[in-house]
């Protein structure tokens, strides 16, 4: 339970990278919603792994660049899942504002990717 903790706490900080990159993007470059949020995503995928590794689960027993690439493969597959339900909400509600669309799609991709990650990238 306290990994799950920390790996929310996790989650919490790349939140905010996500949504911070994402809006500073929407307001300062040409980028629309969608293709905004697919570099906003590569951001918070590297700021977690960077913290998961650190504080969360701790090195994985494989070379750095290994658990990299395990990472990077959950994370896409995780982060696909979070861009679909992101744009889903866009496109089906187009009023929506674009945080909710964002809290939304990362809640729906939680529980895929701390399994992901436990099982697949930090297991010992």
């Amino acid at each position: 339970m306290k990994r799950f903790g920390r790996f929310l706490v996790i989650g919490v900080i790349g939140f905010v990278a996500d949504a911070g990159m994402l809006g500073a993007l929407l307001m300062w470059t040409p980028l629309g919603v969608y293709s905004a949020r697919l570099v906003s995503i590569a951001f918070a995928l590297t700021v977690t792994w960077l913290l998961n590794r650190l504080i969360t689960f701790g090195p994985s027993s494989r070379h750095v660049a290994v658990e990299g690439a395990r990472y990077g493969g959950v994370g896409i597959a995780t982060s696909a899942i979070n861009y679909l339900a992101y744009s889903a909400l866009l496109w089906a509600v187009p009023d929506v504002p674009v945080i909710v669309a964002l809290v939304v799609a990362s809640v729906v991709a939680l529980a895929f990717s701390f399994a992901g990650y436990s099982r697949l990238v930090f297991d010992r």
